[in-house]
């Protein structure tokens, strides 16, 4: 079938694109920047467009003939950008895109959320019930993307959300890089107790995940949290990192208050010049915000079963920064 993809250059969406090539699905792809890979997704019969989910024209045109419509595209966390952005990408193109799709006349539309919507869990593990607390204002716009789609309650365009854990994975250029570097080094400070609990996703298992809920009937109206199939303290995590490029990581702790209070100052002191400082308050919140969630209902409903676990996921990640230098 014909599939419409926004945010198709990007990390996870453009493994998404491959799979679905792969899958021998016709596949449009609209993202407002290139990606590491277009080359290999024009190869292999990628339509690739370059334009924000903000652009109704572009979207229009994008959807036209589609069946399915994945939204990944999103205003992530960047220094410097004003809110008003992310209401503009999150918020008003989501309802862009979903507008577009049911004039289309497409049948399916997956939207790619957060666990992030949650906020901190305060009675691990959480799940879809857990209490709505976004935690910054990207988190929160996702949220208002999901309203968005209820728009969509009882009319022809059926509509699923998954809100992923941490994804990570061959091609992530985030913060799992940030991990893999430091713990490369063999020395790894953590600030707290270090068993603030982190739950990750392996790029290919959130694919899965996005295929089976493009399936008719499959979670209609549904939100589904979407990680693998374990959660883990940060410690533990670092030490996993560790074993997947042979370092033998030394993780001494030190108190968190001090960082805490130097993350708002630099933050602070940076935003005048736009620059981004080397620690703020969401870099820190890694190291105590709680992250880990069940995944039942997705298990349930979907048929969800995360096939690749933490030690092959993080060895095929570590692999392809080595050979990258990107670590």
């Amino acid at each position: 079938m014909r599939i419409f993809v926004t945010g198709g250059t990007g990390f996870t969406g453009a493994a998404l694109v491959e799979r679905l090539l792969r899958d021998g699905h016709s596949v449009v792809s609209l993202d407002k920047q290139p990606g590491l890979i277009d080359d290999q997704l024009r190869a292999k019969g990628a339509e690739l467009v370059y334009a924000s989910v903000t652009d109704r024209d572009a979207v229009a045109k994008c959807s036209a003939g589609a069946e399915v419509v994945m939204h990944l595209a999103a205003a992530f966390r960047e220094v410097g950008v004003p809110d008003e952005i992310y209401k503009s990408v999150n918020v008003e193109g989501t309802r862009i895109v979903a507008e577009e799709a049911l004039k289309a006349g497409a049948r399916k539309l997956v939207y790619c959320s957060t666990q992030g919507v949650h906020g901190h869990i305060e009675n691990p593990p959480g799940d879809e019930n857990s209490p709505i607390a976004p935690a910054d204002y990207y988190q929160q716009t996702k949220y208002e993307g999901e309203l968005e789609l209820k728009m969509l309650d009882g009319g022809p365009l059926e509509y699923t959300t998954l809100r992923p854990t941490a994804i990570y994975g061959p091609g992530d250029p985030g913060r799992f890089q940030m991990i893999f570097r430091r713990a490369k080094k063999g020395f790894f400070p953590m600030f707290g107790s270090g068993q603030t609990y982190y739950h990750p996703v392996y790029v290919d298992n959130l694919v899965d995940a996005f295929v089976l809920a493009m399936e008719p009937g499959k979670g209609a109206g549904q939100a589904y949290i979407i990680g693998d199939a374990e959660y883990f303290p940060i410690q533990d995590l670092v030490k996993h990192v560790g074993k997947a490029i042979d370092v033998d990581v030394k993780v001494p702790r030190y108190p968190i208050w001090p960082l805490i209070i130097a993350g708002h100052v630099c933050e602070k002191a940076c935003k005048p010049f736009g620059i981004e400082p080397p620690i703020f308050p969401r870099r820190v919140d890694w190291f105590r915000q709680v992250r880990a969630f069940r995944i039942d209902k997705a298990r349930k409903e979907l048929g969800y079963e995360p096939k690749v676990d933490i030690h092959t996921g993080l060895k095929r990640t570590g692999d392809w920064y080595i050979s990258t230098g990107r670590i």
